[in-house]
């Protein structure tokens, strides 16, 4: 599950907030709203509910989908910055590199398996069709 899922489960309000709080808008050209602007979307005149939200654990748990995320993005990153100093034969980069490949090899493995479980639970659904 992905941030967006998640947050399509809790309520537009907070949906709201947390995609102002850790700047994740679908559409990044848009400046942030300021706090007053985002204040009258949301219909509220002061962040108190959203602060006491915060202390939730269903506000930690969002965060935590929403770091796993970035860390996705800067494991992306190093990576790259990684291989290209292995490329050019710095020795600790090219063993991290090799370790690094350890860890992506038995992660999508993970991975692979995760997807490859829900295409087995698509074609269990299409077995009870009627065509008649």
């Amino acid at each position: 599950m992905n941030i967006y899922q998640a947050l399509q489960n809790v309520s537009y309000k907070k949906q709201e907030y947390f995609k102002w709080k850790h700047d994740i808008r679908f559409n990044q050209s848009i400046p942030k709203k300021s706090e007053e602007e985002f204040l009258k979307v949301v219909d509220l005149k002061s962040l108190n509910t959203f602060h006491r939200w915060e202390r939730s654990q269903e506000y930690k748990n969002l965060l935590l989908l929403l770091l796993e995320s970035k860390v996705a993005n800067d494991f992306d990153e190093i990576y790259r910055v990684v291989t290209d100093k292995a490329k050019d034969g710095d020795e600790k980069s090219i063993r991290l590199f090799l370790s690094m490949q350890k860890d992506i090899q038995s992660n999508a493995k993970l991975a692979a398996q995760t997807f490859t479980s829900v295409e087995d639970e698509e074609d269990t659904e299409d077995d009870d069709l009627d065509l008649s």
